[in-house]
């Protein structure tokens, strides 16, 4: 009898010692994962580098326009990039490192939450075959108050650690499920932060392609620099001019949709690099995105770093007119922020391109729709000639760079 007592004594003992184990073991596995600090310590680096270079850019942005001050903001401009590129490359790394951190701890937790559940369940099975009539006969049974009070401590202290049992079964839950989150949310940022990767990357490609072109088209002298800012400030002027109603014009008379009502001048021309139709849509005096009225055509576009690349400004029209040349369409520059205007040197004159750039197999210009011809010019410097229509509900179509 006394060795039964002591053997059951022991079993309670182990039970509880083992039970305490593994509760104090689930609690202290699930901290969250945190970068390294050599890594905290190198992506600090990088922003700071890219902060004091935002400045300088900036500060570049804001001196004299020459070729020199431009290509050192360029030059600036695309190691700011590459510090981006850098920074952004180490932020993957580091919540690569989280990601495997927390799925390991995943599985660790799963499995130690399925052997706190099993333990939990045989409890409960225990608890309830022994229930309380059984409990009470056998403190009753016992042989003296020293074995009633023994035996009855054993039964409190292992309620007590049932109520601790269950307590850790749903901590281990929630450690769980805080660890599933962080997993999900770390792999979300790693998306994110690809993407981010991929436009960085894109971007310093364009800026490389900015410099280039620029270079290609100055030869690198200050003169020629000089030389083009001059000419795009002023065929500026004179198209906002044309567009205002300040150019000179003559009233030619009424003419029909896919009528010829002008040629593109075939070589450079006045503040005009080369051949193109700067074509212009006004809707009650406000500029008008031309792709939405144009229909859709056979189409090359090279308004990017190069012709047919992917950096190449919007080529979608959605509309029902025809177009003032015929197809396929060359499109040089786009609408609105553009790519030369976001690379080039001329966003130093203008942000927002109010028409669309293009040329076409024939340099014979016609009316989008009917309406009322014009013809005119407007002279910064030189005359820049065009010819406008004046169409019913309040559109009117400009057509420059042309002879008539």
């Amino acid at each position: 009898m006394i060795l039964v007592k002591k053997t059951f004594l022991f079993l309670i003992l182990a039970t509880i010692l083992l039970f305490c184990t593994k509760s104090i073991w689930a609690q202290t596995v699930t901290p969250t994962p945190t970068p390294a600090q050599d890594k905290l310590q190198q992506s600090k680096e990088l922003q700071d580098k890219i902060n004091e270079l935002q400045k300088k850019v900036s500060d570049l942005q804001g001196q004299t326009k020459t070729l020199s001050s431009q290509i050192a903001v360029m030059d600036n401009q695309i190691k700011l990039s590459e510090y981006r590129i850098d920074s952004t490359k180490t932020e993957l790394l580091s919540l690569s490192a989280d990601i495997d951190t927390a799925d390991k701890k995943i599985g660790v937790l799963e499995k130690n939450l399925s052997g706190l559940t099993k333990v939990l369940i045989n409890r409960i099975v225990a608890t309830y075959e022994v229930g309380g009539t059984q409990s009470f006969e056998a403190l009753v049974a016992s042989n003296n108050i020293s074995n009633f009070f023994t035996r009855f401590n054993y039964l409190k202290i292992a309620q007590i650690h049932d109520k601790k049992l269950i307590y850790d079964t749903q901590q281990a839950k929630m450690d769980y499920a805080n660890q599933k989150n962080i997993f999900e949310n770390e792999k979300k940022k790693v998306e994110s932060l690809k993407k981010q990767l991929e436009d960085y990357t894109i971007q310093l490609d364009r800026e490389k392609q900015g410099k280039q072109r620029l270079l290609a088209d100055t030869k690198g002298s200050e003169v020629n620099y000089q030389r083009l800012l001059a000419q795009a400030r002023a065929e500026y002027e004179a198209i906002q001019g044309i567009v205002s109603g300040l150019g000179q014009e003559v009233e030619s008379g009424p003419v029909g949709e896919g009528q010829a009502i002008a040629s593109v001048i075939s070589a450079p021309s006045c503040n005009s690099g080369g051949a193109h139709l700067h074509f212009i849509v006004t809707q009650n005096g406000s500029n008008q995105n031309p792709f939405n009225y144009l229909s859709s055509i056979a189409s090359e576009n090279c308004s990017g770093s190069s012709c047919g690349s992917s950096d190449g400004d919007a080529f979608n029209p959605s509309g029902s007119w025809s177009w003032p040349l015929d197809g396929p369409i060359r499109l040089t520059q786009g609408y609105g922020s553009t790519w030369a205007t976001k690379n080039t040197w001329v966003r130093n004159i203008y942000s927002f391109h109010n028409g669309i750039d293009i040329l076409g197999p024939s340099f014979t210009v016609k009316a989008v729709k009917s309406g009322t011809l014009y013809r005119g010019s407007y002279s910064v410097g030189c005359p820049l000639r065009y010819v406008k229509v004046v169409h019913a509900d309040g559109f009117v179509t400009f057509y420059l760079h042309v002879n008539y």
